[in-house]
């Protein structure tokens, strides 16, 4: 059964610029069939690649994958000198592996049908850069369908691929009032009226009146006049004035700048920061971050010499056109639910939320590194900088990272470092 494809109506632009970031960053997951697909290819007969193998072993011993092999200066052997794909060029495009197609977007299966996000590691993704998303959507229908097929996904009594997200204290309520939710954030995240800095304290402030309720327990009509009434709350009780807020407890800070580190860490490919090098070099980094003073260590070759003291100078409010590529970036996030359930380990609803959330001030900090008054230019470096990691990086997933995620966001100070740094 091929279920459709559906799009928010955000301005987001993409085509392949041929930069080469996701050929020498990523490690690309094949399957059986794909390698088996290149190997029939006869690339072993090509002397361009000077004695390096296709593909390497990755896993445990009891559960071996294979991703395509990188050269010595972290580029896929598949890539040329010029730039462009091997495998593209002799064979075409759809003899490349999935991954490969597929990046920069994410396909995320949402009730009945598949939700299109956006990976702003991809600068011409940040940067807006190329056709609307619904000129691929023909791609696209065809990369869902093969993903399905990858994942095994099979059509669930209600009609969907895969369950709805879980809710803390809740279990699962089913998918319209899961989109019921989605788009009640959503508006919440398009009103302009209000900063985006303030359109995230309203969702983080709706957040924890709901985790209050047992949702699933609610009646269709129950459910949607709760969320009028929050929504309602919402509005009139959080602070307009981000100056008001107090400022973050120190335990907040110091795990905010942990998160900073984690987000910011680049140990491998083009971009692997000095800091970064060998462990000794990211325990020492590890160990600046959490003491927030003096030099911010480079654990990204795009980050420029800086201190922890010039990052925490206030900035002022964001231009007009900072704002529009930040709500252009979280709209996509949430209407794709990108930050929970399949998309993102398997988080629940609200934590997901929170962990996106959580992406806002994170953005912000990287951005007053680059201190050149350029601050669109900062902004869209960050975004590549951070959603490098954003639902992929396996650290985020852990318990402890959890845990600390969840401390700064029940004591209250996820909405106080929202504002901190959009000062």
């Amino acid at each position: 059964m091929a279920f459709p494809i559906q799009h928010l109506p955000v301005l987001q632009n993409w085509d392949c610029h041929v930069c080469g970031t996701c050929c020498k960053e990523y490690r690309v997951p094949i399957t059986e069939v794909e390698k088996q697909r290149i190997e029939d290819q006869g690339w072993d007969k090509d002397k361009d690649f000077g004695g390096h193998e296709l593909f390497q072993r990755v896993g445990m011993p009891w559960k071996r994958s294979y991703i395509l092999n990188h050269r010595t200066d972290d580029s896929c052997v598949f890539l040329s000198e010029e730039g462009r794909c091997r495998i593209h060029e002799r064979f075409g495009y759809e003899t490349k592996p999935l991954a490969c197609r597929l990046f920069p977007f994410v396909l995320v299966p949402t009730g009945d049908h598949w939700s299109v996000g956006m990976r702003y590691a991809c600068p011409s993704a940040a940067a807006n850069k190329g056709r609307s998303i619904p000129e691929h959507d023909e791609a696209l229908r065809e990369f869902a369908a093969k993903l399905a097929e990858r994942e095994q996904l099979t059509v669930q009594p209600d009609g969907s691929l895969v369950p709805p997200p879980f809710f803390e204290g809740s279990g699962r309520v089913a998918w319209p009032e899961v989109l019921h939710i989605r788009d009640l954030l959503l508006d919440i995240l398009r009103n302009r009226r209000d900063p985006v800095e303030r359109r995230w304290r309203k969702c983080l402030a709706l957040a924890a009146e709901a985790r209050q309720a047992r949702l699933d327990r609610l009646s269709s009509e129950q459910f949607v006049e709760l969320f009028k009434i929050v929504r309602r709350k919402v509005e009139t009780e959080t602070p307009p004035n981000l100056m008001t807020l107090p400022e973050p407890a120190w335990m907040a800070r110091m795990l905010f700048r942990q998160a900073v580190a984690l987000y910011t860490r680049k140990y491998h490919g083009p971009n692997r920061g000095p800091a970064g090098r060998g462990r000794i070099g990211q325990a020492w980094a590890a160990y600046r971050f959490g003491r927030g003073k003096g030099p911010v260590p480079r654990t990204h070759n795009w980050l420029p010499e800086t201190t922890f003291a010039e990052v925490e100078k206030p900035r002022g409010p964001w231009p007009m056109e900072v704002e529009a590529i930040l709500e252009r970036y979280y709209t996509l996030k949430v209407g794709a639910l990108q930050f929970c359930g399949a998309a993102s380990f398997g988080l629940p609803f609200w934590e997901g939320l929170e962990a996106l959330a959580i992406t806002f001030p994170v953005l912000a900090w990287v951005a007053r590194t680059f201190n050149d008054g350029q601050r669109e230019a900062a902004i869209l470096k960050a975004l590549s900088i951070v959603d490098d990691h954003f639902g992929f990086n396996r650290v985020l997933r852990t318990t402890r990272q959890r845990l600390s995620f969840r401390i700064i966001a029940r004591s209250g100070d996820l909405s106080r470092l929202i504002a901190w740094y959009s000062r």
